[in-house]
C-alpha cells in the first residue's frame, strides 16, 4: 500500500510533502485515539530485543536518527511507529530559516537523500515549551547545533546554551558537529577545536547534573568523511573525556558510483550508498575504543540484516532515517521482527553488545 502511495508523493517536490507529513503527524500526535490505532498497526515487541546504552535503556535498538523531525512536533506518532528512541533536532539557540530552497533531493534509483537544509529550526525555546506538555516512556534524544551566524570560536556557548534550555526534557542530547550544511561547521571535530569545545559542554551538563540531581548522557556525531587519523584522535578525545556514545555517521560529501542526475547537487547524501562507508568507520571506531565506549551506528539501514552487521560491528543501538521515506512506516516493526528471526534462529545468542563497562 505505501508504496502505491509513495509513486504519488513522488511526483511533489520533496521538502513540500515532508512537510505536510509532519503537518499530519502533529495532528495525529494530539488525538490519542489515533496513536492507539497507529500503536496497534505498526508496534512490535519482544524483551530480547531491550537494549542498554549506559544508564539509557531502550525497548528495541532502533531509533529515529535527528533530521526527521527538526521541532519535536510528531514525537508521540514517531514512538507508536515503534522506535526505540526518538530523536529531534537539529536545534539551534536561534530559531533559523537555513539555506535556500531547493534543498532536499530524491535520489530514487539509488534509494538515497541529498539535503542541504541547513539547522531549519523554530528554536530551542520552542522545542522546549512543546516538547514540556509531552510524557515520553522511551528516551527522547536532543540533537543541538550552532546557529549559522555564530563564529565557530563562540560555538561552544550555542550547544552550552541549547543543553542547558533543553536540559529538563530531554533524556540525551548529541552535540553535532559534523553536518555539512553549515559553512566551517566540521571544522570543530579537528583536535585544536574539538578538545575545549566538549570541555565546556561537559562542564556545562556536570553543572546541571548537580543542580537536577540528573546526569544525562552526551553523544557526540560525527563524519563519515574522517580519515582515519582524523576518527582515531576523535576517539581518544571521546574516551578521554568520558562522552557516553559516539554517533557514526552523519551524511557524507562523497558520491561514490551514484547513478542518479540529482547526483550533482550540493549537501549531505544519506540512504543506501552510505551504508558501507559508514560501517567502515563503525569499524574502525570500535577498534580505536577497544570496545571500551558506546557507538550508535547510522547510515544505510532498510533491514534488519543491515542493523545487524552495525551490532556485529560494535553497534549498542542502531538509528534510521532515510528507509523511513523510502519504505514507510512499517520500516521500524520490519527490521525489529527480522532482528527477532534471527535470534530465533539461534537461541544461543543475544543482540551483540560489545562495549565494555
Amino acid at each position: 500500500m505505501y508504496r502505491q502511495l509513495a509513486k504519488l508523493l513522488y511526483q511533489f517536490e520533496p521538502e513540500w510533502v515532508h512537510q505536510r507529513t509532519m503537518n499530519l503527524g502533529q495532528g495525529v500526535s494530539n488525538a490519542a485515539s489515533l496513536i492507539s490505532l497507529v500503536e496497534f498497526l505498526f508496534g512490535f515487541e519482544d524483551s530480547r530485543l531491550t537494549t542498554e546504552v549506559g544508564s539509557l535503556e531502550f525497548p528495541n535498538p532502533i531509533g529515529l536518527a535527528a533530521g526527521f523531525d527538526k521541532d519535536g512536533l510528531a514525537v508521540p506518532l514517531l514512538f507508536a511507529l515503534g522506535f526505540g528512541a526518538v530523536e529531534v533536532g537539529t536545534l539551534t539557540p536561534k530559531a533559523q530559516a537555513g539555506n535556500p530552497k531547493p534543498r532536499l533531493f530524491r535520489l530514487l534509483e539509488d534509494q538515497a537523500i541529498i539535503n542541504r537544509m541547513g539547522f531549519n529550526n523554530d528554536g530551542i525555546d520552542a522545542f522546549v515549551r512543546h516538547a514540556s506538555t509531552l510524557q515520553c516512556k522511551y528516551p527522547l534524544g536532543v540533537n543541538l547545533g550552532k546557529n549559522k551566524l555564530t563564529e565557530n570560536d563562540k560555538a561552544a556557548d550555542d550547544y552550552c546554551i541549547g543543553l542547558e534550555r533543553s536540559y529538563a526534557v530531554g533524556d540525551y542530547f548529541t552535540i553535532n558537529i559534523s553536518s555539512p550544511n553549515t559553512a566551517g561547521l566540521r571544522d570543530l571535530q579537528s583536535e585544536t577545536s574539538l578538545l575545549p569545545l566538549l570541555k565546556k559542554i561537559l562542564a556545562t551538563r556536570d553543572q546541571l547534573s548537580g543542580q537536577t540531581g540528573k546526569k544525562k548522557p552526551l553523544w557526540l556525531k560525527v563524519a563519515p568523511d574522517l580519515t582515519d587519523d582524523q576518527l582515531e584522535v576523535i576517539c581518544q578525545i571521546a574516551l578521554e573525556l568520558k562522552i557516553d556514545a559516539l554517533v557514526l555517521t552523519n551524511t557524507t560529501l562523497d558520491r561514490g558510483n551514484i547513478s542518479d542526475l540529482n547526483a550533482s547537487q550540493a549537501g549531505g547524501l544519506s540512504g543506501k550508498p552510505l551504508l558501507s562507508r559508514s560501517n567502515a568507520i563503525l569499524s574502525k571506531a570500535f577498534e580505536y575504543t577497544s570496545g571500551k565506549l558506546p557507538l550508535v551506528g547510522v547510515g544505510g539501514v532498510f533491514t534488519a540484516e543491515d542493523a545487524w552487521k552495525k551490532l556485529e560491528l560494535g553497534a549498542s543501538f542502531v538509528q534510521i532515517y532515510t528507509s523511513l521515506i523510502y519504505q514507510g512506516p512499517s520500516v521500524v516493526k520490519s527490521i525489529n521482527k527480522g532482528l527477532v528471526k534471527q535470534l530465533n534462529q539461534n537461541r544461543a545468542i543475544t543482540l551483540p553488545k560489545r562495549v565494555v563497562q
